[in-house]
């Protein structure tokens, strides 16, 4: 992938991924506000052109609503907003479904920043380095838990130095670095509030290196864990999706010593 220039100012990032389930069904999931919020953040969305899109992000990204301005079920979705903040250059999402033998659609997505200078395009390379994961979790979604609802809880630290060495000190405190898709995975040093299931994906290397599971303890869900530098310090986050009826106690229960695990890691 890499950075497009359409004049006037117009710069623009391509993500795609081949995911299971009927246009009807991968819509659902990339387009609505119930389930958009099952893989990706809490998201509230007015179903119309014209409508509203707010991410919940508890980040400064929540006071700047998004504005659909495409909406052509089961095909093509698409809003615009500041995905760079109040004060960044306007920008534009895209997300096409194209059907695919074998109940499988691909699913395209096209991040636009608007701006006269390449001063925003380093944040447009972050959004460009973000989309296979969230991609790749849209695919866990769909082929595990199609129309069900997540319980999200998210961890978040710090430390200094480059993403690799950032990424490889993650990856050696979650015991994933010799891990093989299907070999089974416990988050160490949990305790009683652990998390438990099998490699998904490993995903290292790049501007965002991630791992994913598939989890069947504390109840099943996804858990995706990333590096990645957008300040002096890099970032690492953990993000747990929980579904069924249990996913919100399950998710009230261990919330606190997941965020503590990552802090006495990564301060």
């Amino acid at each position: 992938m890499s950075i497009k220039h359409d004049p006037p100012g117009h710069r623009s990032i391509q993500a795609e991924a081949e995911v299971p389930g009927s246009p009807e069904e991968v819509w659902e999931a990339i387009a609505t506000g119930p389930g958009i919020s099952s893989w990706f953040y809490p998201t509230d969305v007015e179903e119309q052109v014209g409508g509203t899109l707010r991410y919940h992000t508890d980040s400064q990204m929540d006071h700047v609503p998004a504005k659909v301005t495409g909406w052509d079920p089961p095909h093509r979705f698409r809003h615009e907003g500041r995905d760079c903040g109040r004060d960044g250059p306007p920008t534009a999402t895209e997300w096409t479904i194209e059907a695919r033998a074998g109940g499988r659609c691909l699913v395209r997505v096209v991040h636009s920043l608007f701006a006269s200078t390449d001063d925003w395009n380093d944040q447009l390379r972050n959004f460009e380095a973000g989309w296979p994961q969230a991609l790749a979790i849209l695919g866990l979604y769909l082929t595990h838990f199609r129309g069900q609802r997540a319980t999200i809880v998210r961890a978040y630290g710090e430390m200094d130095g480059s993403v690799e060495e950032t990424w490889n000190a993650l990856s050696g405190a979650l015991a994933a670095g010799g891990l093989a898709p299907g070999d089974s995975w416990t988050l160490p040093g949990s305790g009683s509030a652990s998390l438990a299931g099998v490699l998904a994906e490993n995903r290292p290397g790049g501007r965002q290196p991630c791992v994913l599971f598939r989890l069947d303890r504390p109840v099943p869900g996804l858990a995706a864990a990333s590096a990645y530098k957008i300040a002096e310090r890099a970032t690492v986050v953990i993000s747990i999706y929980l579904y069924g009826d249990d996913g919100p106690a399950a998710a009230a229960s261990g919330e606190a010593a997941w965020k503590e695990w990552m802090s006495a890691r990564f301060a």
